[in-house]
């Protein structure tokens, strides 16, 4: 019982704690808890898909106060997002919208899919398409040569 205890402690503590500094927190719990969820939905752009709730970049730490200047200046969730997709672009969102300038990052790893297995398919049709060619019949010259070489070969 007491090992389960521990075990179940232990998995507690190794939850993803978030890379939000304490001086970067803000006193209103409803508002930090605004600008860590908005921080969750955010990637750092120096980071490889990381949001900059998790990030250690000195940038992702600069996108939080951000965040946070911007909720205490009285922007909605929708507002503070915008303001930063309006500085960064659509690449600091984790989930872009879809819409025509980021259909190719939704339908890329489909088409890439879609693409090999065409590929595939295309491979293993020709490969069974293909009957086995029946080697034309040697001429009786080229049987007499070909005798002469395996009977001089067996020697």
């Amino acid at each position: 019982m007491i090992r389960l205890a521990a075990l179940l402690v232990a998995l507690l503590l190794a939850t993803p704690a978030g890379a939000v500094l304490p001086e970067e927190r803000l006193e209103d719990p409803a508002l930090e808890s605004r600008a860590r969820q908005i921080s969750r939905d955010l990637r750092c752009v120096v980071c490889q898909n990381q949001s900059i709730d998790e990030s250690d970049a000195p940038l992702a730490a600069d996108l939080r106060v951000l965040v946070r200047e911007r909720l205490l200046a009285g922007d909605s969730d929708e507002e503070a997002r915008a303001y930063l997709v309006a500085r960064y672009g659509d690449y600091v969102l984790l989930k872009p919208a879809f819409d025509i300038g980021t259909a190719v990052l939704w339908l890329g790893p489909l088409l890439a899919v879609l693409t090999g297995g065409a590929g595939v398919a295309v491979y293993w049709k020709g490969r069974s398409g293909r009957a086995a060619v029946e080697p034309a019949p040697l001429a009786a010259d080229e049987r007499r040569r070909l005798d002469a070489l395996l009977k001089d070969d067996r020697l």
